[in-house]
């Protein structure tokens, strides 16, 4: 394992401890029945949902239904095809290989070298990534770099979609790395997030039950300090990035952190034990963004940079 001195600047928001412990973790990335078994079974739930806002953001933005019918129809099942998709934190490349099928130019980042090659390896043994002509736009590659590095070095580049799944509640400077996220997605596309909310139950699910008592998880995975409240979130997108426009947050509108249905979204994710897998609950049930929860957000298109 080795991080570079390259990725430890002063202006990243990368934890050296937090890439050194799942660095050591990176070969069981493919293995669906260990270390990463939760996320093999959260990820149709999050590929799910990206797909499901791609689709409905296309027909909002079509003048006419037959037309956003259309456009959805001739896409299919490649419902990101002709997008830019950026998967910041893609560990072993669960997420990205899946957004790569949905027919994205994926790329994903990682600050973890082994994670890169985990993921590199196993796309390479896969016939639809592996037959990929170098005279042609990729489908799928990997970096080994930060979101920051990438930034800095891209000279403005920004991509449709963004993608950070399970990241933000281990960056150091959380408020940097969402700015950073914020620069690299295109005016008009998208951000998608998931994470932990800072709560007692999310305490109790995520650190006493799920690694201290039922090791599902190596202990020491998450840090309750770090977990970020969707109330948080939408303040910073809010007052900070302003991608957030209208009334504020109400109680009385949909929940903490309330945002306009096109501008964004939080909804909570729950794993079912007694099926083994993940769902979304329905919005407005009691304790939806107690614990696992997704956040989509669309950069207002007035914003050219930022």
């Amino acid at each position: 394992m080795r991080i570079s001195r390259r990725l430890l600047s002063a202006a990243s928001s990368v934890n050296p401890s937090e890439i050194a412990f799942f660095s050591q973790l990176s070969q069981h990335w493919w293995d669906e029945h260990g270390e990463f078994a939760l996320l093999h079974r959260m990820n149709p739930v999050r590929v799910g949902y990206i797909r499901d806002k791609i689709i409905e953001s296309a027909r909002d933005d079509a003048e006419t239904v037959d037309q956003g019918d259309r456009l959805v129809s001739q896409r299919g099942s490649k419902i990101l095809d002709g997008m830019s998709v950026l998967d910041v934190g893609c560990g072993g490349g669960l997420l990205s290989e899946a957004l790569a099928r949905l027919g994205g130019r994926t790329t994903g980042i990682d600050a973890s070298e082994s994670n890169i090659k985990i993921a590199s390896l196993h796309a390479s043994q896969d016939p639809e990534f592996a037959s990929q002509s170098s005279s042609s736009p990729q489908k799928l590659q990997y970096i080994h770099t930060s979101s920051e590095e990438l930034l800095a070095k891209s000279n403005g580049a920004q991509y449709d979609v963004v993608c950070s799944m399970e990241v933000l509640e281990h960056v150091d400077s959380p408020s940097e790395f969402l700015r950073t996220l914020g620069d690299l997605v295109k005016p008009g596309g998208h951000l998608f997030l998931s994470t932990i909310s800072r709560t007692p139950l999310a305490q109790l699910l995520t650190i006493t039950m799920a690694e201290d008592i039922l090791r599902l998880v190596s202990p020491k995975t998450h840090t309750y300090s770090k977990f970020v409240k969707p109330s948080e979130l939408a303040t910073f997108f809010r007052e900070e990035l302003k991608w957030i426009q209208g009334n504020p947050p109400s109680l009385g509108q949909g929940g903490p952190g309330y945002i306009p249905r096109q501008q964004g979204e939080f909804r909570g994710m729950a794993y079912i034990p007694w099926t083994g897998r993940w769902a979304i609950p329905p919005q407005g049930v009691p304790f939806e963004l107690d614990c696992n929860y997704l956040f989509w957000a669309r950069k207002p298109r007035s914003l050219a940079s930022s």
